[in-house]
C-alpha cells in the first residue's frame, strides 16, 4: 500500500472508518517490525482484565457497600496471587495463618513474591 491517496474508501463508511483509524496508528504499529516481541494483538491485557470484569458484574450483587468492598479486595488478591504463579487457595491459607502474628513493619514479606513465601503455596513450573 503506497498511503492514504492511494485507498479509496468513503471514510464515513463501515470499512473506512477502520481503515482510516489503522493508518492514523501505523507509525506505533510499525513497531511490530522493529522490536520482535512486540504483539500485534492484545489478547494478553484482554484475558488478564477478563476476571475483574467478572468480578465487577458480580459485585453488583452484593447487599452492602462493605460487602462489594470486600469481595473486591478478596477478588484483588486472588488474581494477584495467580498472577504470580501461587495457587490461590495455599496462599489464602498462608495469609491467615500467618498475618494475625506479623506486625505492621514486616507484612511486606506476605506479598506474594515476598522471599518468605512457601513452595506448597507456588505452582509447579510448566516445561
Amino acid at each position: 500500500m503506497k498511503g492514504r491517496e492511494s485507498l479509496r474508501v468513503l471514510p464515513k463508511s463501515a470499512i473506512g472508518i477502520p481503515v482510516n483509524y489503522a493508518l492514523g496508528q501505523r507509525k506505533w504499529l510499525m513497531n511490530v517490525y522493529l522490536d520482535g516481541r512486540l504483539e500485534l494483538s492484545n489478547n494478553r491485557a484482554e484475558n488478564a482484565i477478563r476476571p475483574f470484569v467478572v468480578g465487577r458484574k458480580n459485585w453488583l450483587f452484593c447487599n452492602s457497600v462493605k460487602g462489594a468492598k470486600a469481595s473486591a479486595v478478596i477478588y484483588s488478591i486472588i488474581e494477584t496471587a495467580k498472577s504470580n504463579g501461587l495457587k490461590p487457595f495455599d496462599y489464602l491459607k498462608f495469609l491467615f495463618d500467618t498475618i494475625l502474628n506479623t506486625t505492621m513493619g514486616n507484612l511486606d514479606f506476605l506479598l506474594p513474591w515476598g522471599e518468605a513465601m512457601p513452595d506448597f503455596c507456588r505452582m509447579p513450573l510448566k516445561d
